[in-house]
C-alpha cells in the first residue's frame, strides 16, 4: 500500500498525545481531516491502530507496533527529502528560507549580506501563509525559516531570536478607532476580532492577545482558515486584528493600521530543524541572522 507521510503524522500525534484535539492542535489540522487521515491508514493496513478509551485515545498493539517504528521512518524521510532536493540544486545552491507574516522584513539586508557570505549561493525566499507559523519547516519544504513566536510545535525546533517587533491594530479604514494615531490596548478588547483557526493553538491566543486582556473574553467576529487572508475579513469589517509592525507599513485597500499601547511585541526568530545542526550552510544562515541585527 502507499502512505502518506501526513497519514503517519497524524497517526503519530494521537498516539502521543492520546487526545484527538490535542493532536490536531500540533498539527495545525482539524479533527475532522486527522480522523480521515488516521482511517485511510487503517483501511490500507487493515488493522485497527487506535481505540477510544475512559482516559483518551490509545494505540492498539499493532498501533504501538507501528507508533515505536514511525518516528525512525519520518526522520529517514525528511533526511532523504533534504539530501534529494540538495542534489537537485547542487549547481544552483539554492537555500530554501521560509518567512511568516514579514519575518524577513523584520531583517532587512539579511539575504545580501548572506549571498556575500556565500558566494554562488542564492536565497529562495519563500512566504507562508498565516496558518502557516512554522514556515514549512514541519513538513520539509524549506531548509530553514523565519518565524514569529510563540507557535505549536516550536519546541521540537531548534530557534535563535533576533529580534522583537511592536503589534500593530489592523481596522477596517471607516471604524471610529482609526481616527486615532495611537491605540492603547484595551480600547480594542470589546472589539470583535478576526482569529486564526483554534487547531493553531498558542499562534491564534498571541494574535488575540489572549492572556493580556486581563480576563476580557475574545470576541471572534471571523475565522481565516490557512491559506486564506485574514486582511481581507478586516477590509469588509467582520472585525479588527493584530499585525506585526513589518505589514502595517503595506498599503492595503479598506484597511487602516495604528500602533497600540500596552501589548508586548512580537518576537522573529531564525527556525531549524535539529536533523541540520551539521549543516554548515544553515548554521551560517543563523549567524549571519544574528550579525544582522547587531
Amino acid at each position: 500500500m502507499d502512505v502518506d507521510t501526513r497519514q503517519l503524522r497524524s497517526f503519530l500525534a494521537v498516539a502521543q498525545t492520546g487526545s484527538e484535539t490535542q493532536a490536531a492542535r500540533r498539527l495545525l489540522m482539524s479533527e475532522a481531516v486527522l480522523a480521515e487521515e488516521i482511517g485511510r491508514l487503517e483501511g490500507g493496513l487493515g488493522v485497527r491502530l487506535l481505540i477510544r478509551t475512559r482516559a483518551g485515545m490509545a494505540p492498539t498493539v499493532a498501533g504501538r507496533v507501528l507508533a515505536r517504528r514511525v518516528p525512525g521512518l519520518l526522520r529517514d524521510w525528511e533526511r532523504a527529502s533534504r539530501e534529494t532536493r540538495r542534489a537537485g540544486d547542487s549547481a544552483a545552491q539554492v537555500l530554501r528560507v521560509g518567512s511568516v507574516l514579514g519575518a524577513a522584513e523584520a531583517v532587512p539586508g539579511l539575504v545580501a549580506a548572506f549571498e556575500a557570505w556565500h558566494p554562488g549561493w542564492r536565497v529562495e525566499l519563500r512566504a507562508a501563509s498565516w496558518g502557516e507559523p512554522g514556515a514549512g519547516l514541519a513538513s520539509g519544504a524549506v531548509d530553514t525559516a523565519l518565524v514569529r513566536l510563540p507557535f505549536p510545535g516550536q519546541q521540537r525546533l531548534r530557534l535563535q531570536p533576533l529580534c522583537a517587533e511592536e503589534r500593530w491594530a489592523a481596522l477596517p479604514e471607516q471604524h471610529p478607532l482609526a481616527a486615532r494615531q495611537l491605540i492603547p490596548a484595551q480600547q480594542l478588547w470589546d472589539e470583535p476580532f478576526v482569529a486564526g483557526p483554534a487547531e493553531c493553538g498558542v499562534w491564534r491566543e498571541h494574535w488575540l492577545a489572549a492572556d493580556e486582556r486581563g480576563g476580557r473574553r475574545v470576541r471572534i467576529g471571523a475565522e481565516a482558515r490557512p491559506g486564506d487572508d485574514w486582511l481581507d475579513a478586516v477590509a469588509a469589517g467582520r472585525g479588527v486584528a493584530l499585525v506585526p509592525r513589518t505589514l502595517a507599513g503595506t498599503v492595503r485597500r479598506g484597511v487602516a493600521f495604528r500602533p497600540v499601547t500596552g501589548i508586548r511585541p512580537s518576537t522573529v526568530a531564525v527556525a531549524w530543524s535539529a536533523a541540520d545542526d551539521a549543516n554548515p550552510v544553515v548554521r551560517d544562515f543563523a549567524a549571519c541572522c544574528l550579525s544582522v541585527r547587531n
